[in-house]
């Protein structure tokens, strides 16, 4: 639980300060909650999406565990989880950005003592990001800096007002920093999108492309930067801005003292993929010969920077890798979960605050129901009904300790408002991996 610093008493309430959001990669970490027994009735600074996740969240009156859509105790669903996972020759183990680096640290260490594929929700998201960090490199830089230092913020297929409505306010356009002191007034906004979204409000340049263009529109900007001369026609009709645009765009990022470049998933899930999050870091690169820049990727989920980080240091790898033959393979697209799955090949699964059963394809939604699979999650969900073992647990943040990790991979504390009846994924993944290990054993002395 919290501790007595960070906990105070209001009357009846409990007033917990500094606690954490985990509803999206922002985490911010200074929301004071008033909480009333088990209800959060206050959370102050909060966002509206924090807001949200912080006073709807209800202990649901559920069994702590499910066999079959039976109640069991939890003992009995770890031994049947075990079973599974033993018996399987290709386990998928899939989801883990929505709870604890602790628990990630488990999941994986589960998935290599059988084998498993073990996969997160990056595979569709920033997966081809991923992909590219490992081709290209990464400029990089917390978001304290970015708060401090930047006087050009850029946002590249990247939504904050309705994604991240504290990213404004809170990291990136109108903080008042220790080089920018003036705040907003100090620092150009540009927004580069398909279309006008509700954070082209905020921008001082809107910089509207051609739909699928991104990759054709940053290669552009790299050919500026290197002073190579274009074709204005051709850079027009791939772009959809004129050639005078991006160069005076250009020379903006090079008159910058400190640039940024947020990039979201409408870059990295069009056309071009992996290849247009590498010309984003390329050009990130390039833009270093003449001054400061740095780009970050503006994760979704609240831990889903901790589980890149979690699998890559447990496997070398972030994402959509396979351990069956006793040691690390990466391979986006074979060993990412929604392509296992929609091609028939796992024969189980393990779930973690993850719901495939509501937005993976059909084929693979149709495999997974197929299978026996185990899942984990604080609320029913489609993946939680037709699950062989279903776990009820605690929500991270709310009712449980541990990290997490902000979208610019610092990693942060947990400061939880009150217990849950239900039991932590952590306490659940190392009983399972425990039984798991004893199985194995004793298969290995018979």
């Amino acid at each position: 639980m919290a501790s007595d610093s960070a906990v105070a008493s209001e009357g009846s309430l409990k007033v917990v300060q500094d606690a954490t959001c985990t509803f999206c990669g922002c985490v911010c970490d200074d929301i004071d909650l008033r909480v009333d027994g088990t209800h959060i009735v206050e959370a102050k600074r909060a966002c509206v999406l924090g807001k949200a996740w912080f006073l709807n969240h209800d202990v649901e009156d559920r069994a702590p565990c499910y066999i079959e859509g039976q109640p069991a105790t939890v003992e009995a669903g770890i031994d049947r989880a075990a079973q599974i996972l033993v018996r399987s020759r290709w386990p998928l183990v899939y989801g883990l950005s929505d709870t604890t680096s602790e628990s990630q640290r488990v999941a994986v260490s589960i998935a290599d003592w059988v084998g498993a594929n073990v996969d997160t929700t990056t595979s569709v998201c920033h997966g081809p990001s991923g992909m590219a960090f490992q081709g290209v490199g990464e400029v990089t830089c917390s978001l304290g800096e970015v708060r401090n230092r930047a006087d050009m913020v850029m946002f590249w297929g990247s939504n904050p007002a309705e994604s991240h409505p504290r990213h404004f306010t809170k990291y990136s356009l109108m903080p008042k920093g220790m080089f920018v002191p003036n705040g907003r007034s100090d620092r150009t906004c540009v927004i580069v999108d398909v279309r006008k979204t509700k954070s082209a409000k905020a921008a001082d340049i809107f910089v509207q492309i051609k739909p699928r263009g991104d990759f054709e529109a940053l290669w552009t900007l790299r050919a500026l930067a290197q002073g190579l001369e274009l074709d204005p026609q051709q850079v027009e009709a791939d772009t959809g801005q004129p050639l005078s645009a991006w160069q005076d765009l250009m020379d903006r990022m090079k008159a910058a003292k400190f640039g940024v470049i947020f990039f979201g998933m409408g870059l990295t899930m069009t056309r071009g993929k992996h290849a247009n999050s590498e010309a984003l870091l390329a050009l990130t690169r390039d833009m270093n010969a003449h001054t400061r820049f740095v780009c970050k990727p503006n994760r979704g989920h609240g831990n889903v920077t901790g589980a890149d980080n979690v699998v890559a240091w447990r496997t070398g790898y972030p994402f959509g890798v396979n351990l069956g033959r006793g040691y690390p393979r990466f391979n986006p697209g074979e060993y990412t979960a929604s392509d296992v799955l929609a091609r028939g090949e796992a024969d189980a699964a393990m779930i973690i605050a993850s719901d495939p059963m509501a937005n993976f394809s059909q084929p693979a939604r149709e495999h997974l129901g197929s299978i026996p699979y185990i899942a984990f999650d604080p609320k029913e969900t489609p993946t939680t009904r037709a699950a062989t073992v279903s776990f009820t647990v605690a929500t991270y943040g709310i009712n449980v300790p541990g990290t997490v990790y902000r979208m610019d991979d610092i990693p942060i504390p947990l400061r939880p408002a009150f217990e849950s009846p239900f039991p932590s994924d952590l306490e659940i993944l190392e009983g399972i991996e425990s039984r798991v290990r004893e199985l194995q054993a004793a298969e290995r002395a018979s």
